[in-house]
């Protein structure tokens, strides 16, 4: 597992980090995560439209429940920038198992990941 793969996993259990002004994370180990996932930094950084994310998300939400709840599904309302994006890419690349993630995540280029991200990174939990 890499060293990004490790982080993302740390990440979700933590709830730690995030992308937004006020970042845990310096430019640097942007640049490295970027680089063990296959990424350009940029692809991790790019500020996404939240308005557009909130269209794009109604999909993910049929499945993802905004409440936090689970029910075998992950929840990613907890999850911050970095490791939305992380996952999106890991799924898109097929790096991570789920066929139905990969396929969802394999139809979004990287302003429409963003978007999410910066959308699913700005709710509450209900």
């Amino acid at each position: 597992m890499t060293r990004g793969a490790l982080l993302g996993a740390a990440l979700v259990l933590s709830g730690a980090g995030a992308l937004a002004e006020g970042s845990a994370y310096t430019p640097e180990e942007i640049a490295e995560y970027a680089a063990d996932a296959g990424l350009v930094p940029a692809q991790l950084t790019t500020a996404g439209d939240a308005e557009y994310g909130e269209y794009l998300g109604g999909e993910c939400t049929t499945c993802h429940q905004q409440s936090g709840d689970s029910n075998g599904i992950p929840a990613i309302v907890y999850l911050d920038d970095l490791t939305f994006r992380l996952a999106m890419y890991a799924y898109k690349a097929k790096t991570r198992e789920n066929a139905v993630m990969q396929m969802t995540a394999g139809k979004f280029g990287d302003e429409e990941i963003a978007a999410l991200a910066a959308y699913f990174t700005t709710l509450d939990v209900e």
